[in-house]
């Protein structure tokens, strides 16, 4: 039975999300062909929601909206906040701010797009951009491949203050005549 518990430890720590007891049962049923009723089930998830208890755990099993889900338990709630601060605090790259700018501008654009208009690969800078959560996938082309389509994410709207994609600036409001480029003929 401990090789059981271990498995349901496994697949509640394992799912991105909360799991619900439904689906810890159907993934026991396929991956170790045993049969557990609910109540069963709920007396060995209950073991383990002890043994979390010990304060040598920083985690704990918690049944939230019908799921199970590990947490860090609230005495760590502080340092977890200085970490997230910590990485939000993380700027940009050129190259990203680079990337994400083609991207608000010519979305949905895959990278194949992106990387014709920067003339270089775009690969670190949309994997950074993904995490920080600033763009998002936004389906798939109608072409050869079918290749991601990149868009700018909420997030990405939260943090820059705007509603949509019509409130960027355009490009006759960022141009000045000292950015202009040779001369002005007149």
């Amino acid at each position: 039975m401990k090789d059981v518990i271990r498995n349901i430890e496994a697949i509640i720590f394992a799912s991105a999300e909360g799991i619900d007891l439904a689906d810890i049962k159907q993934i026991l049923q396929e991956a170790l062909a045993i049969e557990l009723s609910r109540e069963e089930l709920r007396e060995l998830i209950k073991k383990i929601e002890d043994k979390y208890q010990d304060e040598e755990h920083v985690l704990e099993l918690r049944y939230i909206n019908n799921a199970y889900q590990f947490l860090t338990k609230a005495v760590y709630h502080e340092a977890i906040q200085q970490l997230q601060n910590h990485n939000n605090k993380r700027k940009l790259s050129q190259s990203a701010l680079e990337t994400l700018a083609i991207i608000a501008y010519r979305q949905p654009i895959t990278k194949l797009e992106i990387e014709q208009i920067r003339g270089v690969s775009c690969d670190y800078s949309i994997q950074r951009l993904l995490e920080k959560k600033l763009i998002k996938i936004a389906g798939k082309a109608d072409t050869i491949g079918k290749p991601l389509l990149y868009a700018t994410s909420q997030q990405f709207m939260d943090h820059f203050g705007i509603n949509g994609v019509r409130d960027l600036p355009q490009l006759k409001d960022i141009v000045t005549e000292d950015n202009a480029i040779g001369e002005t003929n007149e």
